[in-house]
């Protein structure tokens, strides 16, 4: 049966935990995984948070399968990672799509505007 993006959604949204900057800064400075899936020509354009990893969401298949070539070693299962996308929304489906992958401590904090608004610093790209 077809699903819908609300449906995706709703199923991200339900076992991916939304958190604050507070709580992303916090995590990061433990040694948590800030990482941002948006397009590059949105990191030009805007920069990105400071300490932010980079892997576009259309990428994340690729570089998370650790049985990959194109894996990225930032991505690692005993880690926690805290994702960011423009407004949250692709950041809650790519969360699921780790925690279905087997990365267990997957956090969404939202948009940059959210870390900015929270006090985080950007570095322009």
């Amino acid at each position: 049966m077809p699903v819908t993006v609300k449906e995706m959604m709703e199923a991200a949204n339900a076992v991916v935990e939304r958190i604050d900057a507070a709580k992303a800064k916090a995590m990061t400075e433990q040694g948590a995984l800030l990482l941002d899936i948006r397009d590059a020509n949105e990191l030009e354009q805007t920069g990105r948070a400071v300490r932010a990893h980079h892997i576009p969401r259309g990428m994340l298949e690729f570089r998370a399968d650790d049985a990959l070539q194109s894996h990225d070693p930032e991505l690692r299962k005993d880690r926690p990672i805290v994702l960011y996308c423009a407004s949250g929304g692709r950041a809650a489906l790519a969360g699921k799509l780790l925690k279905d992958m087997g990365y267990q401590r997957v956090y969404n904090l939202g948009g940059l505007t959210d870390w900015v608004n929270g006090g985080g610093e950007i570095a322009k790209s």
